[in-house]
């Protein structure tokens, strides 16, 4: 029995480590910080931003018709969602849809301010 639950726990164990990362090529998610960067995510992404927009992390992810970015900060919660081609604003951080599908979507984020 103890060798059928270690086996159990192996198995659990590897399931878990092959669990996909969120992935952003191009600039580390550090350099968006500024609120200035430009991203080709594969996957949902949060990183912090500075607290000057008003919320100090932003959260984005995507479908193959939209992206959803939400900024957080101490009580505030901001949100926009956005289509291929469409522009919009996260407390002061313009998003940029550049190119949107089911597997990827490029963005470029400016600050507003």
């Amino acid at each position: 029995m103890a060798s059928s639950v270690a086996a159990r726990l192996s198995l659990a164990a590897l399931f878990c480590a092959a669990a996909p990362a969120a992935h952003a090529s191009g600039p580390d998610l550090r350099d968006c910080y500024d609120g200035r960067c430009s991203l080709t995510l594969s996957g949902p992404v949060s990183f912090p931003v500075s607290p000057r927009f008003g919320v100090t992390g932003l959260r984005i992810s995507f479908t193959s018709q939209q992206v959803r970015v939400v900024g957080t900060g101490t009580n505030v919660v901001s949100q926009a969602n956005l289509s291929r081609g469409s522009v919009g604003s996260v407390n002061g951080i313009s998003v940029e849809v550049r190119s949107l599908s089911a597997f990827r979507a490029v963005l470029r984020l400016t600050p507003d301010l």
